[in-house]
């Protein structure tokens, strides 16, 4: 696959400065929802009806704490500072989570149902994000960035796994 892709003019060579500047950008993306998340938590949770599903939301509230203390040290490893430029659509995700809780009404099942979908989604984001990063700081030879990406994929892994567990608990019941 390398040499199709320096063999073909469509394709630039992606150096370290590139793909320094998409690591940094794409990790402000992430960054940003998850600043935003941290803030919008409590609110869910007091949304939420469901014991347990209130206790996630307070152990995710707690893993995205951590992960944005592992994203600050990643800028710091890397001598860049978060930026919140452009993360509108992740931001959007977590709002329309907000919209659908409240379009459920009275109904704490359907609140409740909803927290747990878009949750999961958010997670998932989260998940594919933290990989992806994960990736570029191999190509950009700092273990110690690739450790703490894979430390931050991992609780959002542990995090969507609860999530799942609590919805097809409700669900089944």
């Amino acid at each position: 696959m390398d040499d199709e892709l320096n063999s073909n003019p469509r394709f630039e060579i992606l150096g370290p400065e590139n793909l320094k500047i998409f690591f940094l950008d794409h990790l402000n993306h992430i960054y940003c929802a998850k600043s935003h998340l941290v803030e919008r938590l409590p609110e869910i949770e007091e949304e939420a009806y469901f014991k347990d599903l209130k206790h996630a939301i307070i152990e995710t509230k707690e893993d995205v704490e951590r992960q944005i203390g592992r994203m600050d040290e990643i800028y710091k490893l890397m001598n860049a500072e978060s930026s919140f430029g452009n993360c509108g659509g992740l931001i959007g995700m977590v709002e329309d989570a907000f919209l659908a809780i409240q379009l459920q009404g009275k109904s704490s099942i359907l609140r409740d149902l909803s927290i747990l979908f878009y949750m999961q989604n958010i997670e998932s984001v989260e998940m594919s994000s933290f990989q992806i990063l994960q990736v570029a700081a191999v190509k950009l030879k700092n273990n110690q960035v690739s450790q703490l990406l894979k430390e931050n994929f991992d609780e959002a892994k542990g995090d969507r796994a609860l999530l799942l567990l609590i919805a097809a608990k409700y669900i089944t019941g």
